[in-house]
């Protein structure tokens, strides 16, 4: 189990930024536009699964888990409203969401089944964005160039990311989930998570007029395949969940903790 704390970050989110708030570069600053417009929705899905998946267990051992399930939707919830903001600027700029109507339409063919199934979905979303935030982490000056307060905005959601990436997971396990139906909902989740943000990002170049230049796709190029490219780095943590001894924890969870510890002055923790 897991201590998770939940943080106001001390930033202004009300003030619009640039286009190309990630250090002038298009491709760079799409995507991370498409990851935030699926997350409002994506995380209201995660609290959901979570707070179900912890009423469905036997009452001894929601005592067990009930402080961690409360500490994750504090977290998710303030990711959520946060990430609105930011994509209420996004809309302003002319890009459109495409991304979340099509991901709650989905959302409706779960109705009604048993809530394994959305917290194993929930899991395998959980470890995609703890590889990205671990990934983030320690290539930190991939965003110095970025405007200050959105580089602290997406360095703080990845160190809460990966602190809170095994709660899903042990729910799941916890509800007797077993490992055949964790790997199918990871393979699939696996495909639309890619095919998501693949669109959602081209889509963003395109309303963006830098769909076909040749320094976006040069940086695309560089961002996932370089020698720290996302991809290339990330290709191994994501394979290891497949393993039928896999945990969470068993990732690299130093880089959050050094960087809520070394950037203690850019939140605070709600209730504090």
């Amino acid at each position: 189990m897991s201590d998770l704390v939940v943080r106001r970050l001390l930033i202004d989110l009300e003030a619009p930024f640039a286009r190309h708030w990630c250090g002038g570069d298009a491709f760079r600053t799409a995507l991370f536009n498409a990851l935030s417009m699926s997350f409002p929705v994506g995380e209201q899905f995660f609290i959901d699964s979570v707070r179900n998946g912890l009423k469905a267990l036997p009452p001894e051992l929601q005592d067990k888990y009930r402080a961690e399930v409360q500490g994750f939707v504090g977290q998710e919830a303030t990711h959520r409203r946060i990430h609105a903001l930011f994509n209420g600027h996004l809309e302003k700029q002319g890009l459109v969401n495409d991304w979340e109507p099509r991901a709650k339409e989905r959302m409706k063919l779960l109705d009604g089944l048993d809530p394994r199934h959305h917290l194993g979905i929930t899991a395998a979303n959980e470890h995609f964005t703890a590889i990205l935030a671990d990934w983030m982490l320690a290539n930190p000056d991939l965003l110095a160039s970025s405007e200050e307060r959105l580089r602290t905005l997406w360095l703080w959601h990845s160190a809460e990311e990966s602190e809170h990436k095994s709660t899903a997971f042990d729910l799941y396990q916890a509800l007797g989930g077993n490992h055949e139906w964790r790997i199918k909902w990871f393979r699939r989740i696996t495909t639309v998570f890619l095919m998501d943000t693949l669109r959602q990002t081209l889509n963003n170049l395109r309303r963006d007029g830098t769909l076909w230049k040749w320094s976006t796709w040069k940086s695309a190029a560089s961002y996932l395949f370089g020698a720290r490219g996302l991809i290339r780095q990330t290709y191994k943590p994501w394979r290891e969940y497949k393993r039928a001894d896999f945990h969470p924890r068993q990732l690299e969870t130093s880089l959050s903790e050094r960087w809520l510890a070394d950037n203690a002055s850019r939140y605070t923790p709600v209730g504090a």
